[in-house]
């Protein structure tokens, strides 16, 4: 999360048509920033978090920085104009499946939605592989174990996650399943990264710098041109489980957004 995010936030948020801004960051700098995101325009945030354990969060992360998140998170929900708060955990098969109680106890005791996501080729050290995959149905397995059975609501047609509530109701659990259920003839996603490029899908190769066409002196309506132009070359579909693959440009942790 860089310190300078709240007037980039600010100048996105003043462009004609755009009438919702969300944020997926580390939480490093969240307690810091959820103030300052949410005068200049912040309505949603997605804040990474795959695990509960310090030296784990440590061994994933390079950085011993738990506490900082989740005082992030805290101060994100002293502002109710920044709802919901989402936290995204990936779940990795040996390593982390264990963690997926804990953090699912989250969506009961705080005012989050708890997502959580299957592990995808975007990682740093490019280690990935199909076998560490612990897929959204084998996730609500461990779940359910844990607090009984989850009630699926509605989700829009568009939405990248299966929506879950508690039988109970005390909190919202989602599934973001891309490799063992792609959603990509539904995916009307674009992303902002936190340096100002657009990617039209997280798997691109090809980046649109946003923010040098907002510096350079264009109208509004060049930008909005800029905007349809770009989203006109989204990918069809991400391609992750077919022969030929090619990896993202950047990693997750650097597209951020």
């Amino acid at each position: 999360m860089r310190r300078d995010l709240p007037a980039l936030v600010r100048m996105v948020a003043a462009i004609p048509g755009v009438h919702d801004l969300s944020l997926t960051t580390n939480g490093i700098l969240l307690d810091r920033l959820a103030g300052p995101l949410v005068d200049a325009g912040l309505r949603r945030i997605n804040v990474s978090l795959d695990s509960l354990d310090h030296a784990r969060f440590a061994e994933i992360t390079r950085r011993d920085a738990l506490d900082q998140v989740l005082a992030g998170l805290a101060e994100a929900e002293r502002y109710p104009e920044l709802r919901p708060i989402k936290v995204n955990c990936v779940s990795i098969k040996g390593f982390t499946e264990d963690e997926v109680p804990a953090l699912a106890g989250l969506a009961r005791r705080k005012p989050y939605v708890v997502r959580f996501i299957e592990f995808m080729p975007l990682d740093a050290d490019r280690a990935w592989s199909a076998d560490q995959v612990l897929t959204g149905g084998e996730i609500r397995t461990l779940i359910e174990e844990q607090y009984g059975p989850l009630v699926e609501v509605p989700a829009k047609p568009s939405s990248t996650a299966r929506r879950f509530r508690f039988a109970d109701g005390k909190g919202e659990i989602g599934f973001v399943n891309p490799v063992s259920e792609p959603f990509c003839s539904s995916c009307n996603r674009i992303r902002l990264t936190a340096d100002g490029q657009l990617r039209t899908c997280l798997f691109s190769r090809r980046e649109w710098d946003l923010k040098a066409a907002l510096r350079d002196g264009r109208t509004d309506s060049q930008i909005a041109d800029f905007l349809r132009f770009a989203v006109r070359h989204k990918e069809l579909k991400h391609r992750v489980n077919e022969p030929g693959f090619v990896r993202a440009s950047r990693s997750m942790s650097q597209i951020g957004g």
